[in-house]
């Protein structure tokens, strides 16, 4: 069992779980475990704790005999390209200005698998020979977004786009890949001062892009999350697209015949999909399971209904801003509300009911949850899951009509608690 990684590295409140002391012991055991010698690329996000965990993170690097090299602020992806034998990005992504974490890639640019975060968790506390170096770079950010537009973007001259950059690691960066392609851009969310990232902005709150998209008449909206992983769009008439919807869209522009989704992704995007003969993987929640298989099936796209977009071709995870780059260039010209209505949405539903500590479910509450999915059929369904970052066990109903899913999540959200005590 991983003590401190849970489902997108280590993560928590700074201070109360995530402390500078244990990200230093991280830094050393990634070294230690990744070799004599070892080299790695460390960026951030615009928290304000996190200047102060990269220098942690750095020393324990340079404690173990490796050489960190700090990049300052750069997106999540832009480190797994950019990784030399380690990336390592300081960040909470989508969570709460209180909260850091550590993210990890190996040198082939993809995530850690469980086996390999348990292996570090066992050098937590192993002696280190010191010897290290700690360097700066500044040119990470340029260099990642040349590659971006050139690989994924289109000509978008006409277009007006609002852009959220969730006062996070795309502030500044997004909007110039969307001008450099011709189109008209008008930027909120982009002045991070180290307490706002995520607040009232972003992919994790939608109303200021809303808005922006609506007042000024934009064609599309795009919203990010702070450490730039995972993105959302907004339609002209306000309506927000989540990652089903625009993996559904993409899957077509891109002729592909195999999507990975989690079990968390919308009934709707299946059937659209099985209909075309696409081939549809589901997963456990996590965009690092739908990197694994399609690693391991070959394929190049798949997606989290959060927004988690992946596009393998010409990369090696997730990427927010290529993936809002792939969007635009799909629509082609025609409005967004319009191209999405291809995926018909089944109401879902979800309560996050708090629990003690974090770890697996009770097999019994397992086993309770299998009984109500075996009596819904084909059109409707329960999902019950712990939180990989938080103590909370995450419910999802789902069903034909938004009565039916409410009930549904009410019913199970009582079961869970009653099972849980």
């Amino acid at each position: 069992m991983r003590q401190y990684f849970g489902t997108d590295g280590v993560r928590g409140v700074v201070g109360e779980f995530l402390t500078a002391d244990l990200v230093e012991r991280l830094g050393k055991a990634s070294a230690l475990w990744a070799g004599a010698g070892s080299r790695v690329f460390v960026g951030r996000d615009t928290r304000g704790s996190g200047e102060e965990l990269e220098d942690a993170f750095a020393r324990g690097v340079a404690s173990a005999g490796g050489s960190a090299v700090l990049a300052g602020v750069v997106p999540t992806p832009a480190v797994a390209l950019l990784r030399l034998d380690l990336g390592v990005v300081i960040t909470a992504s989508h969570n709460p200005p209180e909260y850091n974490g550590v993210k990890f890639f190996g040198r082939d640019g993809r995530k850690l698998s469980d086996e390999q975060e348990e292996r570090i968790e066992q050098l937590l506390d192993a002696e280190a020979p010191g010897g290290g170096s700690i360097d700066n770079v500044d040119v990470a950010a340029d260099s990642y977004l040349d590659h971006i537009v050139e690989r994924f973007g289109a000509d978008l001259s006409g277009m007006r786009i609002a852009v959220d950059c969730a006062n996070g690691a795309y502030s500044g960066l997004a909007p110039r890949a969307f001008e450099r392609l011709g189109a008209e851009v008008h930027a909120i969310g982009n002045e991070p001062d180290g307490d706002n990232i995520n607040v009232g902005c972003g992919a994790t709150d939608m109303r200021a892009l809303q808005d922006a998209v609506t007042t000024g008449a934009f064609d599309v909206g795009i919203a990010f999350d702070g450490d730039g992983d995972r993105m959302l769009a907004v339609d002209a008439n306000g309506d927000v697209a989540n990652g089903d919807e625009i993996v559904a869209i993409l899957a077509f522009h891109l002729g592909v015949d195999l999507v990975a989704v989690t079990s968390m992704s919308n009934l709707g995007l299946h059937k659209l999909l099985t209909e075309h003969g696409i081939r549809v993987l589901t997963t456990d929640v996590g965009d690092r399971y739908v990197l694994e298989a399609l690693y391991r099936e070959g394929g190049i796209l798949g997606a989290e209904q959060s927004g988690h977009i992946i596009c393998l071709r010409d990369h090696v995870t997730g990427d927010g801003l290529a993936a809002a780059l792939l969007l635009c260039g799909a629509l082609e010209g025609h409005p967004l509300h319009t191209v999405r209505r291809a995926m018909i949405r089944y109401p879902q539903v979800t309560k996050n009911i708090p629990r003690t500590g974090r770890g697996p479910l009770p097999k019994s509450l397992l086993g309770a949850v299998d009984e109500v999915n075996l009596g819904l059929g084909d059109e409707a369904r329960v999902l019950v899951r712990p939180s990989g970052t938080e103590p909370l066990v995450r419910v999802l109903a789902e069903a034909a009509t938004q009565a039916e899913a409410e009930s549904l999540c009410a019913t199970v959200a009582a079961l869970v608690t009653q099972e849980l005590g």
